[in-house]
């Protein structure tokens, strides 16, 4: 069974945060208010951290811990800078890497990952607020890929794009608000591949920046695919590509 991390402590999770630790959940005992909880609310608000208040029961478990009401469920992956990421690594071998625009749901990001991994994809960029994440759930749905691939957070997926570009990568979003298919873009070079949420897609501002738009063929009347099938399309696309 796959074991989290698990802080306890108001003053050990203010810490934490401010330490640039990956916190996956909070959880808070209501009935336990005083000037330090106080202050890591306004902090959990600040980082906008997920958590939730729950009952006393809920730390039955942990009487032998000096709780105060608090414990806080830490990433079980360890993520990386961007720069990191691309320092490590060589163009000429035309990587790809994956952008996951707010893509919120657990599974699918961990289906994802898989499918990266198979792919040959050399690392994962997802928004630091606002993307699923990297919980058990996750690393089971993945099969454990997620301990296989760098990944990385970023407070704005634009940035991340100026960046790549300025390493060497193209960026191509995959969307239907274009004609061009997946198939008639060159993958055979540096290419970041972007993927949205089903619900909104990639963020308008975001496919201003990007070098190419594409899309894969779609018949009958289902609208779209699931994004972690969608994106399975594309990255085999790049590995058909580059085995040719």
């Amino acid at each position: 069974m796959m074991q989290q991390s698990i802080i306890f402590g108001s003053r050990a999770v203010i810490e934490a945060i401010k330490a640039g630790t990956d916190i996956e959940k909070v959880f808070l005992l209501k009935e336990a208010q005083n000037d330090l909880s106080k202050e890591l609310f306004e902090l959990i608000k600040k980082e906008k951290i997920s958590f939730q208040y729950v009952p006393s029961q809920k730390f039955n478990k942990y009487q032998d811990k000096n709780h105060q009401g608090v414990y806080a469920k830490v990433a079980l992956v360890k993520t990386i800078a961007i720069e990191e990421l691309c320092e490590s690594l060589n163009l000429e071998t035309n990587p790809t890497l994956l952008l996951l625009d707010q893509i919120t749901d657990v599974r699918n990001f961990g289906a994802i990952a898989r499918t990266a991994v198979c792919t040959d994809v050399k690392g994962i960029i997802i928004l630091d607020k606002g993307s699923a994440p990297i919980n058990a759930d996750a690393i089971k749905t993945s099969a454990g890929a997620l301990f296989n691939i760098p990944v990385c957070k970023v407070n704005h997926l634009k940035d991340a794009i100026y960046h790549l570009q300025g390493s060497g990568f193209q960026v191509v979003a995959a969307t239907e608000k274009t004609d061009e298919m997946i198939y008639n873009i060159d993958l055979n070079k540096p290419t970041a591949i972007i993927m949205g949420s089903e619900e909104r897609g990639i963020n308008p501002s975001t496919l201003k920046i990007c070098d190419y738009k594409a899309k894969l063929p779609m018949y009958g009347e289902i609208a779209s695919l699931n994004v972690s099938v969608a994106c399975g399309a594309f990255l085999y696309e790049t590995v058909r590509q580059k085995t040719l």
